[in-house]
């Protein structure tokens, strides 16, 4: 991949600092008052549906989910569609099957959502520990690659820069989360969603345009410029013809991306179930028009680079956006074609920060509302003041953790990470959320034993997976102790998270009838739409 221009790389760098400087003043000018909790956690449900759709939305087009997308589909052609649908119908799925119940039934967290069956300090903790399980693989996975991004785009490529960078972008992380609480990041979503899908479509346009806007074509040269001939627009390519393997980690997609914990902290925000359903409405036609785009540069970074060139610049093909882009404005760009550059240089900045800023805000909401808010503090409630200033400091600890981590492991191929949080996702909180809202005799036990059986099923078979050691792809190359024959766990993470609630529930019915009593008389709110109550989400 040869260097960008000096001209282009100085307007993204100003760039940068511009969308630094933005972002951080509507933090502060959104941000909730000194102990203001309910504006922290949820704005007060101040945005207009349009709004909320478009941070949901940013929430859910991750920085992986753009670079990944694009890479996958430049270098694997027909799988990677095939995924890329599967994350568009997981939000589907979200969108018709949770979506109201979980706005009706939550307050602030998935904890919330969890004790509406089963209260308790036991449910807190194991959803408090749950979420992190799923969360912190995910920042760390982003924050990694984030170094090496920025010193392609600024041509600063000393191991020192890439260090750096992730420790300066983790603290800008920590600073979106603690100043801007859930409306801060949400407009910071906001913002990042529009320059995302402004920057692609007209990517996506010049790509289109090098083709005589022609789909056959494109096509017909994607698949000769993969190498790859006839066997790139046909399934197979990725999991080497493994049917099974490909069925697990369409699976774990389609039950694990949506249910994340910074995506369902976004419905709660809602301001009613016609809102929820008015937003959700939003984000799945941003997600869907996100993708096409995506498809589209994806297929042109495979004719126009090509696979050797697209392999060259990363084996896993997350610089293909860039690549695809330099391409198309040629070896000379004009000032606007520079200019266009720029603003794709700062989409991917943006979408990172945005990225990592959404996932730290749930974890630090969940380690204050749910561990030591409710979970590990059994008497006196701690005033609004107090779990602000927790999730506050939260947001830094986290953060803190997570900035090291990455920072220790940025040479590593951490994709077994972004696997995990879907893993744990389909596995254990997709079942809980399902048997929560819908099945009136499951009970604490069945609950419990669906958290950790998914959660540790997730953990203990991605071990053992070709994505942790055993292939050129994998976090440790050089060793071989790949004991699970598929990418993913899905496959068998997520029947044994929905049969150890029905196992446990069955078998363990002593207080099932009063359980069941507990859950009809919060029924009618949770599917019907009735206002949830403050007290209602007691401990």
């Amino acid at each position: 991949m040869t260097e960008f221009g000096s001209d282009a790389q100085t307007m993204s760098l100003v760039a940068f600092i511009a969308v630094i400087t933005v972002t951080l003043l509507v933090c502060v000018m959104t941000g909730p008052d000194h102990g203001d909790l309910g504006e922290f956690y949820t704005g007060y449900r101040s945005l207009s549906p349009m709004q909320s759709g478009l941070a949901l939305a940013g929430d859910y087009i991750s920085a992986g989910t753009v670079l990944g997308t694009i890479g996958i589909i430049a270098l694997l052609g027909f799988d990677g569609v095939t995924l890329t649908l599967s994350t568009v119908l997981s939000l589907v799925l979200m969108m018709f099957l949770l979506a109201e119940p979980l706005r009706n039934a939550g307050r602030f967290t998935m904890g919330d959502v969890l004790t509406r069956r089963a209260p308790g300090p036991v449910v807190r903790i194991t959803a408090a520990v749950v979420t992190l399980a799923a969360l912190l693989p995910l920042v760390i996975f982003q924050l990694a690659g984030a170094g090496d991004l920025l010193a392609v785009v600024l041509g600063f490529h000393a191991d020192g820069f890439k260090t750096g960078a992730i420790v300066f972008l983790g603290l800008l992380m920590i600073a979106y989360a603690a100043i801007g609480g859930m409306k801060g990041t949400a407009f910071i979503q906001i913002v990042k969603t529009v320059v995302l899908l402004g920057a692609a479509t007209a990517i996506a346009v010049l790509v289109l345009d090098r083709f005589d806007f022609s789909l056959p074509v494109l096509l017909d040269a994607a698949k000769e410029g993969s190498g790859a001939g006839e066997a790139y627009l046909a399934s197979g390519m990725q999991f080497g013809g493994d049917d099974i393997d490909m069925i697990s980690t369409q699976l774990t997609i389609v039950l694990g991306a949506a249910v994340l914990p910074q995506i369902t902290m976004r419905v709660f925000s809602s301001r009613s179930a016609t809102a929820v359903r008015r937003s959700m409405s939003w984000a799945v036609s941003t997600v869907v028009v996100t993708c096409l785009l995506l498809a589209v540069i994806g297929f042109g970074a495979a004719a126009i680079v090509g696979h050797k060139g697209l392999v060259a610049g990363d084996p896993q093909g997350q610089t293909a956006f860039l690549m695809v882009s330099q391409a198309v404005m040629g070896a000379e760009p004009d000032p606007f074609e520079t200019l266009l550059f720029t603003a794709v240089a700062t989409a991917i900045f943006l979408t990172l920060l945005a990225s990592v800023a959404g996932i730290t805000l749930a974890c630090a909401n969940t380690l204050a509302h749910d561990l030591i808010a409710h979970g590990l503090r059994r008497k006196a409630t701690l005033r609004q003041s107090t779990e602000m200033a927790l999730a506050r400091t939260a947001a830094a600890g986290i953060g803190l953790v997570a900035i090291a981590i990455a920072a220790g492991a940025r040479h590593l191929n951490l994709q077994a990470l972004l696997t995990l949080s879907f893993c744990v996702g389909s596995s254990a909180i997709a079942p809980a959320l399902v048997f929560s809202l819908f099945w009136r005799r499951y009970t604490r036990t069945g609950l419990l034993a669906t958290l950790i059986v998914g959660t540790l099923a997730a953990l203990i078979l991605m071990s053992g997976s070709n994505l942790m050691s055993g292939s050129p792809q994998s976090v440790f190359p050089d060793h071989d102790v790949n004991w699970f024959p598929f990418t993913t766990s899905g496959i068998v993470s997520i029947p044994l998270g929905f049969l150890a609630g029905w196992l446990a529930t069955v078998l363990h019915d002593r207080k099932a009838g009063d359980e069941r009593r507990r859950y009809e008389e919060v029924e009618p709110t949770i599917l019907a739409g009735t206002p949830v109550r403050a007290g209602d989400n007691a401990p």
